[in-house]
This record gives C-alpha cells, structure tokens and sequence, in this order.
C-alpha cells in the first residue's frame, strides 16, 4: 500500500510565494482556485454561490417563489448573495432553509428585501439552542478557536499573509464589515426524517449529524438534487483545532450512505463547488465515504493492538489513491490529527502511555528537561541545529519547553516562531497554516488573543438566550477563592420571570428560586446590562432599578464571587 507524503513537507519544495508575498504550500494555494467567487447554475432553477463568505448561499425557484439555503455570517453577506440572485430572477424569496446553525447570520436581509414581511424558516429543533451554547458558557474558548482557525488576525499581504481558510477564502469577507448579525429562529422544525412542502415544492429531510449535530439532508426528488452538509472540498475535518465536540465518523458514514443512496444528479453543499453527474457523484463520493471508515477501522484496530494516541498518529495514514481528488485531500484539517480525535472519542483522554497517567506540571517539567539536556543556550542550539536540519517537529517540541518554562525570554519566543512559521509555508492543511502563523504572531507580540481567554457577555447574547440562561450562565464565571463557604440561595425576579441560584460548596447551582435568602428583583434588560458591563450591580442598586430583598448584603457578597466586572465594581 503506498504512502502519502505526511501532514508538511520535509522540505520548502512545494512552498511558493504570491504575488502578496505570502508563502504556502502549492496545494493549500490551489484550493484557492477552486474557492473562487462564481455564482453557479447547478441546473435550471437552482443556484449555488461559492466564495461569498466560508459558506455557501444556495436558492431554489419553488413554484411558489425563491427558497434561500443558508444566509452567511451577517446580513452584509446575505445581501451580496440576494443581489447576485437578482442577475438570473426577479422572483421574491418566500422561504428560507438551514442545513445547521453554522451559517445562518443573514437571514434579516431576506426580510429587509422583502418590505419587512416575515418568510417560513424551516430547520432542525436545535439550531437556535446550538446557537445559545456556543455564545454562552463556552463562548472564550469557541471564539479564540475560530480566531486562530480562520486566520482573522492574519494579515493580508506579506510572508503570514491568509491565502484561504480551506471551506473559504475567510471567514468573513472583509469588504462585508461591520458584519451584522441577523438570525432568526427556525419557525418550522423537524428532529429526524420528515417529509414538507416549502414554497410548492416537495422535500425530505434526513437527520444527518456531520461537524453539528443539527444538520440535514434536503433531498428534492423532483429536481433531481441534495443539498447536503456531509460532502465538503477537503477531507471531511473530524479533528477541527479549533476545538468542538466529538464529530462521531460512524454518524457520518450513515448520512453519507443515505446520500449516496439518492441517486441525486446533482450535490450541492454547505462549502465548496457543487458536483453533477450521477456517476461522478457515486464515484466520488464513495471515496470520501471510504476515507472517513478507513480512518475509524484503523484507529480502532491500532487501539486495539495497544498503540497510544502518538503511536497511532503516526502509523495511521491514507494510501495515496485518496490524493487523486481534493475531496479526500489534507486541504483543511490533518490526517494524524483525526485518527487521535477519534481515539479520544472512544476511550477519552488517557492513551496508554505511562507518562501519560500522572503527567509532571507543565512548568516543572519543562524545568526538568531544559536542565537535563544541558541547560536553555544547549536547548536553544539544538532548536537551531533542528530547524536548519529541516527537523521541524523536534523544533517544536524543543522550543516549547522554551517557552513554557519561567525564564522565557524573547529569544525563545522567536525561535518556536521560527518553527511553527516553517510548518505553516510547509503544511497544505488551511487549518494548521493558520494557528501557527497565529501562534507564531502572538509569540513575537504582532497578535494578541489575551481578550480571547475572558467571558465577555454581550447583551444581544444574553437577551437572546432568555431570562433563565442569562443567570445561569454564572455558573461557569465563579471563582472558587472569592465565595469561600458561602451557602446562599438567591432568587432573581426578572420581569416577573423567576429562577435562582444556590451557592454552596464553591459551586453556583441553578435552581428554581424557592425558599430563597435574598431576591434580587430588576428586568432582564437592567440585568443584562449589568453583565455585559454597561452598568454596575452597585450603580443600579443606587438609582432604584435593582432591588435586593431579604440578606441584601450576603447577595451582594455572593454576586461579587462570579467573574463579573459589572457584580464586583
């Protein structure tokens, strides 16, 4: 079985350098090419938008109208995508479908353009609560990952310059700013498979979990076409670095049959080119389908044999046939990266390997091993020695003991930028070239994702959410050190909406508000100001527009506890 070349190149000798003077592997270049902006006719009737924006934007002539698939990242470029329909129809949009709650930004402007009047939204039940989570709880960790993934503090020109993002030439479009947000919820849902009718036409769904557990298949018999958030430009991304739950292959491989199943003449997907042809899609699609079960039969064989996640990485890889079509090609995220998210997926974090099991503090151990190989100038030549030997993955790993050890200075900064900039003009992975010129622009001081690592509450957020996860949000912003022993149940009468909060233990429990030491008594739209930093609890407290009745100051104490500007100032 023959090899692929692995994740970069050994070498710079598929490295080239554009015009911008950005420097990238000739295949993450290529990709670019075939992002290209073209609004496409798929067939009669139906139209694809490619390189608008990471997303595609999708329309369908119904008999009853346009049917808008996905609306972008901001009403800005939903708008770009309306005005391009305008070239090929004057007919109005009368419905609007979502694939997953991705790409679904834009939707007020299908609105606007239609004079204000409200269209039939139809998309999975838990669109609008995925939405919530990754604004919500986890929004620091989500918001920082899309930052380093989709190269948003990369410039555009020069040697770091971005030259796509993989699924896009970027995240969002620059000419698109100030991006503004307009989702609307779906006012139809469905859970699994269901059969409707949007605009005169018939459609069925199928529930088909891919990178979000709320995407589906729209099959349109009568046409003859899927549109679908399985089949992507680049091999299918079950690790993104960015960071997101477990996107399970077996899940996928089900979806992926049912699509191949259709017999559909045409695909047109959430990213990327459409594809037309039944024996092309067949063809093509089997392979893509192929390379996500030989990644989870391999990973599971090579777990069962013993290998730790290490191990795997690097034993496990795709024959090279699967490079003979960018569907199945390391255009985004990578190979050995994969195959060890889907062994963590299985068995969780522990692999194995003994080191593994009671890992030695970060900065102690780094300590440990800078002195063990002769101290920082010995570990700093043979970072050097390494990168000059085109030995990059030890460079990494020596530098970051540099790095992560006290007494980093800038000399070691620079030189684990060295490498993961060595990495990134080596890697053909979209993904991977971006973190590291990120990572490596934060190490030298030219990028800054420090905001990135604090809950920033924003009151659009938090209004959208609703009363309840508006205060149960706290939950995740307590720190353990300022709340001590307290024991407090605090109701919060928002409104007239109640719900509460026990502190206990050094942990703020969601409950219903009962028996409560204290009630604190405001709006949600007084209390989301005080979240998101508008005003203060003291502030609000002073002119009236927030009451705390019974143990006033043990709440006020406990509300100082959470990680609140606007609860401790």
């Amino acid at each position: 079985m023959a090899r692929r070349t692995r994740s970069f190149e050994p070498n710079a000798s598929k490295s080239v350098t554009l015009p911008g003077g950005q420097i990238a592997h000739e295949l993450h270049v290529e990709q670019s090419r075939r992002l290209a902006r073209s609004f496409s006719e798929v067939r009669p009737g139906v139209w694809c938008f490619v390189g608008n924006g990471l997303s595609n934007q999708s329309f369908i002539d119904a008999p009853e109208g346009i049917i808008a698939i996905d609306t972008g990242e901001s009403i800005e470029e939903m708008n770009e995508a309306i005005a391009e329909l305008r070239n090929v129809s004057a007919r109005p949009i009368v419905a609007v479908m979502y694939t997953h709650f991705h790409y679904v930004d834009g939707t007020k402007a299908v609105i606007a353009e239609n004079g204000g009047k409200a269209v039939p939204i139809w998309g999975h039940e838990k669109i609008a609560e995925n939405r919530r989570r990754t604004a919500s709880e986890i929004a620091p960790a989500y918001g920082r990952g899309l930052v380093e993934q989709f190269a948003m503090q990369l410039p555009e020109d020069g040697e770091d310059g971005r030259v796509n993002v993989g699924l896009g030439h970027f995240y969002r479009n620059p000419k698109h700013a100030p991006f503004t947000p307009g989702f609307i919820e779906p006012t139809h849902t469905f859970g699994a498979e269901a059969k409707i009718n949007v605009a005169g036409l018939d459609i069925e769904v199928t529930h088909a979990p891919s990178d979000a557990d709320d995407s589906v298949t729209y099959w349109i018999p009568s046409l003859g076409v899927a549109v679908n958030n399985l089949v992507w430009p680049v091999l299918f991304n079950i690790f993104a670095i960015r960071g997101e739950e477990y996107r399970d292959p077996r899940g996928l491989l089900r979806g992926i049959d049912h699509l191949l199943s259709l017999n559909a003449q045409h695909l047109v997907g959430a990213h990327g080119p459409h594809i037309s042809g039944a024996q092309e899609i067949a063809t093509r699609v089997t392979k893509y389908r192929d390379s996500i079960q030989f990644m989870w039969d391999q990973t599971v064989r090579a777990t069962n044999a013993g290998m730790t996640s290490t191990e795997i990485a690097e034993s496990v890889d795709l024959p090279e046939t699967f490079d003979g079509d960018y569907l199945t090609s390391e255009l985004y995220g990578v190979m050995e990266h994969h195959v060890r998210q889907i062994r963590t997926g299985l068995f969780g974090f522990f692999d194995g390997d003994e080191a593994n099991l009671f890992p030695t503090a970060p900065r102690e151990r780094t300590a440990k091993l800078i002195a063990g190989f002769g101290g920082r100038e010995a570990v700093r030549k043979q970072v050097a020695d390494a990168l000059a030997g085109d030995d990059v993955r030890w460079a990494l790993e020596l530098g970051s003991w540099l790095v992560r050890s006290d007494g980093a200075e800038d000399a070691d900064r620079a030189l684990l930028a060295k490498a993961l900039r060595m990495v990134a003009q080596r890697t053909s992975a979209a993904n991977i070239r971006n973190w590291c010129l990120t990572r490596a622009r934060v190490l030298e001081g030219t990028a800054n994702v420090a905001r990135l690592k604090n809950v920033h509450l924003r009151k659009p957020t938090l209004l959208s959410a609703g009363y309840e996860k508006s205060v149960h949000i706290l939950r995740v912003l307590l720190v353990p050190e300022r709340v001590g022993e307290t024991n407090i149940r605090l109701k919060f009468a928002l409104d007239g909406n109640v719900t509460g909060l026990h502190i206990r233990n050094y942990v703020a429990v969601p409950y219903s508000g009962t028996d409560a030491d204290a009630t604190l008594t405001t709006s949600l739209d007084t209390w989301t100001n005080v979240l998101s930093g508008a005003t203060t609890l003291s502030a609000a407290l002073a002119d009236g527009s927030v009451a705390i009745a019974g143990n006033a100051d043990g709440a006020v104490n406990a509300l100082r506890g959470f990680d609140v500007k606007g609860l401790v100032a």
